[in-house]
C-alpha cells in the first residue's frame, strides 16, 4: 500500500497495530535493521533507557506498570535494543523516568532516528556514551 503526495512522489504505508490495539496507516519506510551501525545505535539507546530507569530505583516490571505496557518483557526488549518506544507513550515514559517529555524525546532521537537528529539538531546523530541522565553521575 502507497500513500499518494502530489503527483511524483508515493510513499510506502503499512498497515500496523498500536499497542492499544488500533489498526492504522503508518509510515513504513524503516531503517535498515541489519545495518551493524543501526543496531549499535539501538543497543546504546537500551542502556540510557536502563540507565536511567535503574537511576529512579525501579524494576523492569514497575516501569512496565507505569507505563502502561502490558508485559514487563517489552521493557527488557528495549533495553536490549530490540524495540522503540511508542511515540504516543513518550510522556509517560518521561513521567515514570522523572525527566522532562523534551529531553527524553531529544535523547531517544539520537538512537532511533539518528538522521532526523541530525538535521533538527546540527548535531552527531549519537556518540559511543549516552547523555549523563539529569542527576546522575557517571564513574
Amino acid at each position: 500500500m502507497f500513500l499518494k503526495y502530489g503527483c511524483h512522489c508515493t510513499i510506502p504505508i503499512a498497515k500496523q497495530r498500536s499497542h492499544t490495539g488500533r489498526r492504522g496507516a503508518v509510515y513504513a519506510h524503516h531503517q535498515r535493521l541489519d545495518s551493524e551501525r543501526v543496531l549499535e545505535l539501538r543497543r546504546e539507546g537500551g542502556r540510557y533507557l536502563k540507565e536511567l530507569r535503574e537511576g529512579r530505583g525501579l524494576s523492569q516490571r514497575q516501569l512496565a506498570q507505569l507505563v502502561g505496557a502490558e508485559y514487563y518483557t517489552f521493557i527488557s526488549q528495549l533495553e536490549t535494543g530490540r524495540g522503540r518506544i511508542p511515540p504516543d507513550r513518550y510522556r509517560a515514559w518521561a513521567d515514570a523516568l522523572g525527566i522532562p517529555a523534551k529531553d527524553l524525546v531529544r535523547n531517544v532521537m539520537r538512537f532511533y532516528d539518528p538522521l532526523t537528529y541530525e538535521i533538527l539538531f546540527d548535531a552527531e546523530p549519537a556518540s559511543r556514551t549516552p547523555p549523563n541522565p539529569a542527576g546522575t553521575h557517571r564513574a
